[in-house]
């Protein structure tokens, strides 16, 4: 917030007083030219490890790795920044290795293998592609915490979520431990997720994991009534013919949001919008300070980028990549970037027309219906961004609904001809609603499958994410 993103020359004047001899980044500093050129200037060593799109200029780093460089070619571009680091550090530990050796002395340990939890933990929270490398991090990493070989602070996040560790799946990671750890760097300061995950004394993992928690429970009161603002505003979209609207880019801005919570409403309006999606909040000084959000087949960054070939006088700065990207741009441009969101947007003209589509699996029969079906699925994984948990489509008579949490809607549902009955739950389904609207005697629902454990006891569950006429 004071500084602004990446390796800025304000960060480094910061960092000069300690007098370094190198400053690293990780997951930013690509874009960092004039930050970099900052560091030169003083003397300070430069390494920027990242994997965001770099711009036509690259910064004057000492050595930069990013596998999304040009004439890269390490085998994986959809590593999170986290990823990176990782690598970084094996290759260190590698040439430490050698080193030892040589001199004969015994290996450096431990090896980074003892890491693979928080990179399973910063893959799933980054939502990059799971593609093939990603998953064999992630499912390395979950198999080592649902052994009960992670960190404390990991172990305490996920405890502190109600998550049991030898059951742990990758979307536990997400939705327990990664927005704990992000309510710190959105409402407070960073610092104390950082020391929860360097903990070696459970009782301290513990008490920070609960001041964690305790920050996640006021950004969820932040970001629930910043998202009622947002669906308010775009209801007039959601009821119009057919729910569809000519806007192909959406932007959203209130003066009286969070800029730390913006990336959460435009993440949440995309999904029930089923288009690219960017939400400001004032940054001070007349400026805004943006978060988009994007859907498959819509390259967000490369989006920002061509408008700001186009008008380089628009945006002050952006970064990003496919799915999410962060921006600055001065007050008065708003409507201006607006206009211009929707017709690059709309440039992707057929990728566009995917976000009105809902894919799924297909109907399963009645009797694949079943725990035995979810429990397949979930040891199928790790599922994730552009590795999409299965999922299902099917019609089903709603026999009882109710109101759980104030914005979760509870089923009970019936395969008709078949007298088979099912627990499902819609999550979020009256974010935007109206909490008195009928639900439709029979609807077409589109669902994963869970297993709800409670009481020692495990149940089949469907995961709602789609209620349809």
């Amino acid at each position: 917030f004071e500084f602004g993103y990446g390796l800025t020359p304000e960060i480094v004047a910061v960092a000069a007083r300690r007098a370094p001899s190198l400053i690293v980044t990780v997951d930013n500093g690509i874009s960092s030219v004039a930050g970099v050129a900052a560091a030169r200037s003083q003397g300070i060593a430069v390494l920027v490890t990242d994997h965001h799109l770099a711009g036509t200029v690259l910064p004057e780093a000492d050595v930069i790795v990013n596998p999304n460089l040009a004439g890269a070619t390490f085998g994986s571009r959809a590593l999170a920044g986290v990823g990176v680091a990782f690598y970084v550090m094996a290759a260190m530990h590698r040439r430490l290795t050698d080193l030892a050796r040589a001199a004969g002395r015994e290996a450096p340990t431990p090896g980074v293998a003892e890491c693979l939890d928080l990179v399973a933990l910063g893959t799933v929270a980054d939502l990059v592609p799971l593609d093939a490398n990603n998953r064999r991090l992630v499912a390395q990493g979950l198999k080592r915490i649902r052994a009960g070989r992670c960190s404390p602070g990991v172990r305490a996040l996920l405890e502190v979520g109600g998550r049991v560790l030898p059951t742990l799946v990758a979307s536990d990671l997400g939705f327990a431990a990664g927005p704990r750890l992000n309510a710190a760097g959105r409402l407070d300061d960073m610092t104390i997720g950082i020391r929860c995950l360097l903990a070696d004394s459970p009782v301290e993992a513990r008490s920070l994991a609960a001041r964690l928690d305790q920050l996640n429970v006021e950004r969820r009161v932040i970001e629930a009534r910043m998202q009622d603002d947002a669906m308010l505003a775009i209801r007039s979209v959601l009821e119009g013919a057919a729910g569809r609207s000519d806007r192909r880019g959406v932007c959203l801005y209130d003066g009286s949001w969070h800029q730390g919570v913006v990336g959460l409403v435009a993440s949440r309006v995309k999904d029930r919008l089923r288009r690219p999606v960017v939400a400001f909040a004032d940054a001070g000084d007349s400026w805004l300070r943006g978060s988009a959000r994007s859907i498959a087949g819509v390259h967000v960054r490369d989006v920002l980028d061509a408008m700001a070939t186009r008008e380089p006088d628009l945006i002050e700065r952006f970064g990003g990549h496919a799915m999410a990207a962060g921006l600055t741009l001065r007050r008065e441009n708003l409507d201006r970037f607006a206009s211009s969101f929707d017709l690059e947007v709309a440039r992707w003209s057929e990728a566009a027309r995917l976000g009105d589509v809902i894919e799924t699996d297909g109907e399963l029969e009645v009797g694949d219906l079943s725990l035995a079906t979810a429990e397949t699925v979930r040891e199928a994984g790790p599922w994730g961004q552009a590795f999409p948990e299965p999922s299902f489509d099917g019609r089903f008579v709603i026999r009882s609904s109710r109101i759980v949490g104030q914005k979760h809607l509870k089923l009970w549902v019936e395969m008709p001809g078949t007298g088979r009955r099912f627990d499902a739950i819609a999550f979020n389904y009256l974010q935007g609603r109206d909490a008195g609207a009928a639900l439709p005697e029979t609807a077409q629902l589109v669902y994963r499958l869970d297993i709800n454990e409670y009481n020692g006891e495990r149940r089949l569950q469907l995961l709602v994410d789609h209620v349809l006429p």
